[in-house]
């Protein structure tokens, strides 16, 4: 019984804390890449740029990373200075401008722009309506989770048996 207490390895304090970055709290035993992405409007592409330029090791720790770092991080993913293609809102429609949105930021713009297509009556925005695929998916047998039941489709009740019976 001793062995196996010896034998078992007692977790690091810093891995047992949970880390805010951006309103997210991000386990401590998560590495900093695959942890970055938690965040809402953060991909593996703006983590790992984030990684890369702020000379954060990808295999560190996030429960390792110190005030400082953390500050940086959230500094960082607020305003990247990363290439345009990597950002998440190019050429936004009210600006212009090339942005990086995150967290409830995205949400919003994103229901804003849902509205807006079902507003002007697009093809997307009647699709959106609808509660069907935009993008020319095939509708015939999917996109029914929604539905009660599909049409052609009954299920055998006691009562049409017991007809069937008499």
């Amino acid at each position: 019984m001793a062995e196996k207490q010896m034998m078992q390895k007692p977790a690091a304090k810093n891995e047992e804390r949970i880390v805010r970055i951006l309103s997210k709290d991000i386990e401590g035993g998560m590495k900093v890449y695959p942890g970055l992405t938690k965040i809402k409007g953060v991909s593996w592409a703006i983590s790992n740029a984030t990684c890369q330029i702020l000379g954060i090791p990808k295999t560190k720790k996030i429960g390792e990373l110190t005030d400082v770092d953390i500050k940086k991080i959230s500094e960082f993913i607020k305003n990247p200075k990363v290439p345009n293609f990597i950002l998440n809102r190019r050429k936004d429609l009210e600006t212009g401008e090339d942005k990086h949105l995150i967290g409830v930021d995205l949400e919003l713009k994103n229901e804003f722009d849902i509205k807006r297509l079902k507003k002007i009556k697009s093809y997307r925005g009647l699709r959106h309506t609808l509660g069907l695929p935009m993008r020319g998916q095939r509708t015939r047998s999917h996109f029914r989770k929604n539905r009660r039941r599909g049409s052609g489709i009954q299920k055998k009740t006691v009562k049409t048996e017991m007809k069937k019976e008499k």
